[in-house]
């Protein structure tokens, strides 16, 4: 692999494109932080980790350095302006979900695009590079709602949120082992907008559990052979017709 998989005309362009996504995630941290009736103190923290966090657990588990949130003040500095502007501006959770659903999708796009191609250019293999390209995408999120006390909106109906990054990030390998990590870079942002959008409009989701019930002969087949008690109580709900008189 190339010591570096992003191009270095396309380094500032690509910094500013990180310091989007953590203003994006810190004002949605805010906005959180709202929600759970934190005073400043708490804004700061909670936008902070959201806008931060999942860039610095990659760089931590990459131990190629300073985590670039240390190193560079700008990012510290977003990520407070974010928290502060959620802070003097009375918004719910959900109407700054709908206002940056798109830019959040980007966000989606360039974390992942980002954390992939700096695993590839340490030397590591497309496992981890797909593996740490989701984690950065999703990890400072994931954060903030542990340490609210909730289950991390990662995990479940949210719009195939950790798919879209998982998708993006193995793109941007097959592109970097192909030769191409710029094409990988641009068509990793355009599918985690297509695809990010079009699941939260749609309200895709993944099967949540085994009680999910297939809508198609074929999977009802598939299950039955798999579960045969779920035969055995499908028909013990189906009503009886009325037994006729003699």
């Amino acid at each position: 692999m190339s010591a570096s998989m992003i191009p270095a005309g396309m380094a500032v362009a690509t910094r500013y494109l990180d310091l989007a996504g953590v203003f994006s995630s810190a004002l949605l941290g805010g906005a959180v932080a709202r929600t759970a009736d934190l005073d400043l103190f708490g804004f700061l923290v909670v936008g902070i980790i959201s806008g931060l966090g999942g860039g610095m657990i990659r760089d931590v588990l990459l131990q190629h350095g300073t985590p670039v949130a240390l190193t560079d003040y700008a990012y510290l500095v977003t990520a407070i302006a974010g928290s502060v502007v959620v802070f003097l501006i009375k918004i719910s959770e959900e109407a700054w979900t709908r206002l940056f659903t798109a830019l959040d999708a980007a966000v989606i796009g360039f974390w992942a695009v980002a954390g992939a191609s700096k695993t590839l250019a340490v030397g590591l293999g497309w496992l981890p590079a797909v593996l740490l390209g989701t984690v950065t995408a999703v990890g400072g999120g994931a954060l903030r709602d542990v340490i609210l006390g909730r289950v991390p909106a990662v995990f479940g109906r949210n719009g195939l949120y950790a798919t879209v990054a998982v998708a993006v990030a193995g793109v941007t390998v097959v592109c970097s082992y192909l030769g191409i990590p710029q094409v990988g870079i641009g068509l990793g942002i355009a599918l985690a907008l297509v695809f990010r959008l079009t699941a939260v409009h749609y309200d895709w989701n993944l099967p949540s559990g085994l009680d999910w019930q297939p809508h198609s002969r074929l999977a009802s087949t598939v299950r039955h052979r798999i579960d045969p008690a779920t035969t055995r109580n499908e028909e013990e709900e189906q009503p009886h017709p009325p037994k006729e008189e003699p």
